[in-house]
């Protein structure tokens, strides 16, 4: 159990550190899926991931960059804060069957959302290295 644990924060980093994803994206589904979890305990172990320093080198490195907006990142964690409590009290009550269907179709809103983004030729910014 150990080494998928270990494989999931892997797998789960380099996303996160690609796209900015990982906790509700990857790390839920995979502990519900891969490790039995129930959708609560998929979201309440997430959730404890995120209270060490995890993003920190990842952060660092575009820092460096400077694509960091930390006045930003402030107001943002500040609302996630609040956000986030709300949202666990709204979930404990809705129940796991619900939980799951509503966290599908936000999955599946949310792909399609960016396909049909990416395909109508959103001006990307790419970065010469």
């Amino acid at each position: 159990m150990t080494a998928m644990f270990i494989v999931i924060g892997v797998f789960s980093g380099l996303a996160s550190g690609l796209f900015g994803i990982g906790g509700g994206v990857l790390v839920v589904p995979a502990l519900a899926f891969m490790a039995g979890f129930s959708q609560e305990k998929a979201v309440g172990t997430s959730l404890a991931v995120l209270l060490p320093p995890v993003g920190l080198a990842a952060v660092l490195q575009y820092w460096r960059q400077g694509d960091v907006d930390l006045k930003g990142a402030l107001w943002v964690a500040a609302g996630l804060f609040v956000g986030a409590w709300l949202g666990a009290l709204l979930s404990l009550r809705a129940g796991e069957a619900r939980m799951k269907v509503a966290f599908g179709i936000f999955l599946v809103v949310l792909g399609l959302w960016m396909v049909a983004t990416a395909s109508k030729g959103v001006p990307t910014h790419p970065r010469v290295m």
